[in-house]
């Protein structure tokens, strides 16, 4: 019997063995092995994984589970230790003007109208050029990149010069070029426009991190006959679409007493809006007009903190989320919001929306953060590559502290990550496989300099506006 037993063992041990020579024979080489911390997957179970690991190769994730499962079937060339951390999907900055950072602050407390026409409109005729919307650009990736944002979405002037400054920081980005019916920086006619743009697409058309698009400004600043013609050149090209849509009461009003028909309505009736659309704030929506965004297959940003600054209204989220909308959160420009945190947006979001429901269940944490990851990068129809942490999808990710005294005790993952973590908590960032922030040292842009190019600017607008 006794030798029964050693026989068994002996056939057994030999069993374990070969299935560790098996898994150790099936380790693949990786780029980047990502170990230990909690992994908020964001994926479709929203799984999250305690001390787990996630295995980059080229750029994508190759293995993600428990750690000592990746790490055995892992050969990497280089290993991030997360102990003690929360690894998560990169944040979607689903609106901004990233140039306008160096307008921050140049003025306040006013309402759109007049900061856009008053203050803005002049401050850029004086002084955007490509060197400042490059210096601007620099400037807005590196807070992006600190704060744990790995795509955003963009709209201004000189957009080749933008997508080339993130393609040199490493930033994802779904940018697009300025068309609007007056002359502008880099061009002065609606035919310079559509010409540049179309460049500016087929250059950029292809590339890893850049998504070129056009961006018409609003409906009230572009006429019917060039939207039906950007729509066209989209359709061409099969290219993005940046809009902004309904932000204030007077845009609504406006439109109404022209068109006959509240601002998406009137985009919808003229043939505009599609699954490449991304509508920025959608603040004075009617409910037909939420149906025609979940319809058509249009994405929407909400800038919660810029709404609010501006006094523009309150978008109606709850509703959009109950339709399922793609909606995801912005920050809008740091000229009017005065920053591009991603953590105080989803805060605000979150706060604001249970505010003006008088229910403080609306909103919560969970779905927050999905407005900030996954649903954000379906509204930049993006999902397919980014916005969750699963085999396959690009390697953009963030990995947070977890042991800040305002993170002190917690209790829950997403309740944490919304209500308590700030951007000074992230500490590395990886976007499609590359490190571009690591224990909060910007790897691929110089923050001295940067800060020295923006200090600059701000003596040249100071005297250009005569203050």
């Amino acid at each position: 019997m006794n030798c029964q037993i050693v026989a068994s063992l002996t056939i057994l041990l030999g069993l374990f063995q070969g299935i560790f020579a098996l898994d150790k024979s099936r380790a693949v080489n990786v780029d980047i092995l990502i170990v230990g911390g909690t992994i908020v997957t964001m994926n479709a179970e929203r799984t999250v994984i305690e001390n787990g690991a996630i295995a980059i190769t080229n750029g994508k994730i190759d293995l993600i589970g428990t750690r000592g499962i990746v790490e055995r079937n892992s050969r990497p060339k280089r290993v991030i230790n997360a102990t003690g951390k929360v690894i998560i999907p990169g944040l979607i900055n689903t609106h901004t003007h990233a140039a306008m950072s160096l307008f921050r602050g140049i003025s306040d407390d006013l309402d759109l109208n007049d900061w856009l026409t008053k203050f803005i409109f002049p401050a850029e005729a004086k002084n955007v050029t490509e060197p400042f919307v490059r210096a601007g650009t620099r400037l807005a990736l590196a807070e992006m990149i600190r704060g744990g944002t790995t795509t955003y979405c963009d709209m201004y002037y000189f957009e080749d010069a933008v997508a080339d400054e993130s393609k040199k920081a490493g930033v994802r980005g779904v940018l697009g070029e300025t068309i609007i019916d007056f002359p502008v920086a880099d061009n002065k006619t609606n035919a310079e426009m559509m010409a540049y743009s179309e460049r500016f697409i087929r250059k950029w058309q292809n590339d890893p991190l850049i998504v070129p698009a056009m961006a018409p400004h609003a409906p009230y600043t572009v006429s019917t006959e060039h939207l039906n013609a950007i729509r066209a050149l989209s359709d061409k090209l099969d290219a993005a679409v940046v809009i902004h849509v309904a932000e204030t009461k007077k845009e609504r009003d406006d439109i109404l007493a022209k068109y006959g028909k509240t601002p998406a309505a009137y985009l919808d009736s003229i043939g505009f809006l599609s699954n490449r659309t991304i509508a920025a704030h959608s603040v004075w929506m009617t409910d037909e007009e939420l149906d025609i965004y979940k319809r058509r297959g249009v994405g929407s940003a909400h800038c919660p903190q810029s709404n609010m600054k501006l006094a523009s209204g309150v978008a109606p989220i709850p509703a959009m989320l109950a339709k399922d909308v793609a909606v995801g959160i912005g920050t809008d420009g740091a000229a009017s919001n005065n920053d591009l945190n991603m953590w105080e947006e989803m805060d605000t979001a979150a706060k604001l929306h249970k505010l003006t429901s008088n229910d403080p269940k609306t909103l919560p944490a969970e779905q927050a953060f999905e407005m900030a990851t996954i649903r954000g990068a379906r509204a930049l129809h993006l999902e397919k590559i980014t916005g969750s942490l699963e085999v396959g999808k690009r390697a953009d990710i963030a990995i947070v502290d977890l042991d800040s005294l305002n993170q002190t005790p917690y209790f829950n993952i997403y309740s944490a990550l919304v209500y308590s973590t700030k951007a000074t908590d992230v500490r590395t960032v990886i976007i499609n496989g590359r490190v571009v922030m690591l224990d909060r040292r910007l790897l691929t842009l110089n923050e001295n300099v940067i800060k020295k190019d923006a200090n600059a600017y701000r003596k040249k607008i100071i005297q250009s506006l005569g203050n």
